[in-house]
């Protein structure tokens, strides 16, 4: 690295850290490497993609900074995880081997030809019988196939290769999905939860919690089997997932109960986001394509809660999950408070 660079990189550095601190985001080198690569505007698409989520939380949430990072810098760079590397580089050694190994069936091919040419180039100066010539040509065939045979070898090798380590690839990027989304739903999952919902609270930005859970969900399990509940499930968390605007973040909560985190929103606003989305979930028509059976009219309750100051996140929590337990009280399908 130059001077120059160095002194750039620096400065990115000093630039980054304050911003990281300000938004509440975790001196990880992951976060280190996200936020650097902001202040350098090196992807203006990341740019915009925080800048919009500072605008509407206020702060740039855990399981967003993952998403930025593992969206927009993890594939541009040196993935730290060791069992990855450690089969990448048992791949690289294998590779190594076969090209030393090629390279060497190479050298000593070249070394043969030489000679039966220096051979051949004697034909006319010496007394050399046909069967002496012909030995040096069937030589001469020997030795390419055995070089034809090593370098398909290594092409085989390199093959192999290019397939396991994408191969790898495809499995650290489900591995790193998993951390952050639900396998079942593809929402964000309940880990991702806890740790947005504990940083809001803590840097006491204004939100909404919404807690929804499907009415008489276990009777759609009963009736059609469990897989098509997951069906279900699926079909609802699409549904939910395109409602989410300015901000706001669908999870699975657990089992069949879903939330909602709404920044920066006030109750009234947040209660109308809940009761659009219930009216929306009736509407929904799910076909269970095994046996071409159709379910409408999916209801679920809500609880919406406001953040207040002082609130812990067990305590908001709380607030809206009674509130759930009261619309399904007072006759389930319904948005609470009224």
């Amino acid at each position: 690295m130059t001077h120059d660079e160095f002194k750039k990189a620096a400065e990115n550095l000093k630039k980054a850290i304050p911003l990281m601190l300000k938004n509440k985001v975790a001196t990880t080198p992951e976060n280190y490497a996200l936020w650097y690569t902001y202040v350098e505007h090196a992807i203006p698409e990341l740019n915009d993609n925080i800048d919009r989520i500072i605008e509407d939380f206020g702060l740039c949430p855990p399981a967003k900074t993952r998403w930025l990072y593992q969206t927009y810098v993890a594939d541009r760079e040196l993935t730290d995880i060791a069992h990855f590397r450690e089969n990448v580089e048992i791949l690289a050694n294998e590779v190594s081997s076969a090209m030393s190994d090629t390279i060497s069936d190479t050298s000593t091919f070249s070394q043969m030809i030489d000679n039966s040419l220096a051979s051949l180039e004697n034909v006319n100066s010496q007394n050399i019988s046909i069967e002496e010539v012909m030995k040096v040509i069937r030589q001469l065939v020997d030795g390419s196939n055995d070089i034809r045979l090593s370098t398909q070898q290594l092409g085989e090798q390199l093959t192999i290769a290019s397939t396991e380590i994408t191969r790898l690839k495809e499995q650290l990027a489900a591995v790193q999905k998993d951390v952050l989304f639900d396998s079942l739903s593809g929402l964000y999952n309940r880990r991702s939860f806890d740790e947005d919902i504990s940083v809001l609270c803590n840097a006491k930005q204004p939100m909404c919690l919404v807690l929804l859970d499907i009415d008489h969900f276990k009777s759609y399990n009963d009736d059609y089997g469990h897989l098509f509940g997951d069906t279900i499930l699926k079909g609802i968390a699409k549904r939910l997932q395109s409602s989410c605007r300015e901000g706001i973040s669908a999870y699975r909560f657990g089992g069949e109960e879903f939330a909602f985190i709404v920044p920066n929103k006030s109750l009234r606003i947040a209660r109308q986001f809940a009761e659009t989305n219930r009216r929306a979930m009736a509407k929904l028509s799910i076909r269970d394509k095994r046996t071409d059976t159709a379910v409408g009219n999916i209801t679920a309750s809500f609880g919406v809660a406001e953040w207040e100051m002082g609130d812990t996140p067990e305590q908001l929590i709380n607030r809206a999950d009674r509130l759930l337990y009261e619309a399904k009280q007072l006759g389930r399908n319904r948005v609470m408070p009224l």
